[in-house]
């Protein structure tokens, strides 16, 4: 399956280029809107949390909500468009012999693009509070690879299961909104007590985006432990979910 991708390189990357161009063809703000959407995001939570039912971040609140929107939209718009790209491309799929999960993927990748983008805004905000930089950011990579894993894992698994079930797609976006909700997007999790609390810390999507947050605002180490296991969580995730994937290539043509 390596070296199938591998010698497959140049396709994923033509297919990430057109569904880049695909995205935001005949759009008055292009890439523009990979910034519109979370700031207009972090301005209404950042109402909620600290006009209606104020939080403590120990950072500013539109700081804390934008850096976590961030990380969280490579992960959900991810998952968006992953989902129907094998049914998106049903023509592909089924005349022409190459990988299928570079499909998917391509789907993240073309996501990542737009978090590149949106990472200017983040960079203007944090000078905008005087939050410098720290050599804690060449863990940035490390988190980012963690993230793709886990975000590749679930996008393999979806696009699959929409192919098979076309309901699936509908049940995304209330999968998604839950998810975040259960998640340190706009508020720290540490906040719920319980058992609850106890589940949730559980989400292997927690301490990456806590991660995010501690190397590039508060300039420190996030901590090991919970990081070591949403890696392992995310590498062994995608190593089933890519042999589940192909394991399951042959009967795609059929289903689409």
């Amino acid at each position: 399956m390596v070296g199938e991708q591998i010698a497959s390189r140049e396709l994923l990357f033509r297919i990430t280029e057109r569904d880049l161009m695909l995205r935001y063809k005949q759009t008055v703000m292009g890439v523009g809107w990979a910034i519109v959407m979370p700031l207009v995001n972090t301005a209404i939570f950042s109402i909620i949390f600290t006009r209606v039912a104020r939080i403590d971040t120990g950072m500013p609140y539109p700081l804390y909500a934008y850096s976590g929107l961030l990380a969280w939209n490579l992960f959900a718009s991810s998952l968006r468009f992953a989902s129907t790209s094998l049914t998106s491309n049903s023509t592909l799929v089924t005349k022409i012999s190459f990988p299928r999960e570079i499909l998917p993927i391509s789907a993240v990748l073309v996501t990542l693009v737009d978090s590149i983008v949106g990472a200017a805004v983040l960079a203007a905000m944090m000078a905008y509070y005087h939050v410098a930089i720290t050599p804690a950011v060449l863990l940035l990579p490390v988190l980012l690879a963690i993230e793709i894993a886990f975000t590749c894992a679930v996008a393999l698994l979806l696009s699959m299961a929409n192919l098979f079930y076309r309901d699936v797609k509908y049940l995304l976006e209330f999968l998604i909104t839950v998810w975040m909700f259960a998640t340190s997007v706009v508020y720290p999790v540490e906040l719920i007590d319980g058992r609850l609390g106890a589940v949730l810390r559980l989400n292997p999507m927690v301490p990456i985006i806590d991660g995010f947050r501690t190397v590039l605002i508060r300039g420190a180490v996030p901590d090991l432990a919970p990081l070591a296991a949403a890696a392992f969580v995310a590498f062994a995730a995608l190593l089933v979910a890519w042999a589940t994937f192909h394991q399951a290539e042959f009967r795609f043509a059929e289903n689409i």
